[in-house]
């Protein structure tokens, strides 16, 4: 999960939503990412979905486990299924509660820490961009 706040702080660092992720197979870096949409004017470019991006093909992600500072949205969690992502681990879903229900009915494992360090770097960035977390997550 370190690697994954690395990311979102990276993120952030560059004006952009502090959410970062990564993959990680047999206790090895695949990939990392994170929410780019601001830097780089891309409404997909969630932080998941970057990893995944930045992972190149991957014939099976079966043994992987995918670390992500905030619960995934519905888009990343759709992109967790259709690559069959078996386990989750996530950083807090207090900001966002995201696609845990779906998530859990398409049989992946999501582990929830509950880190203050990840509730804290968003909901920061949420009282000083609400407009631009709105948009992240398609409310209005």
């Amino acid at each position: 999960m370190k690697l994954a706040i690395e990311q979102a702080q990276q993120g952030a660092s560059e004006g952009g939503i502090p959410i970062g992720a990564v993959l990680i197979r047999n206790n090895e870096l695949i990939s990392s990412g994170y929410n780019k949409r601001v830097q780089s004017n891309n409404q997909i470019l969630h932080g998941e979905i970057d990893c995944l991006s930045n992972a190149g093909r991957i014939r099976s992600f079966k043994d992987c486990v995918l670390y992500t500072t905030l619960m995934p949205c519905y888009m990343c969690a759709g992109a967790i299924v259709q690559f069959k992502i078996p386990k989750i681990v996530v950083g807090e879903n207090e900001n966002y509660t995201g696609a845990y229900e779906f998530l859990k009915e398409h049989h992946v494992e999501v582990e929830i820490l509950n880190l203050k360090e990840c509730k804290d770097m968003l909901s920061t960035f949420i009282q000083h961009h609400k407009d631009i977390w709105y948009e992240d997550i398609g409310k209005e």
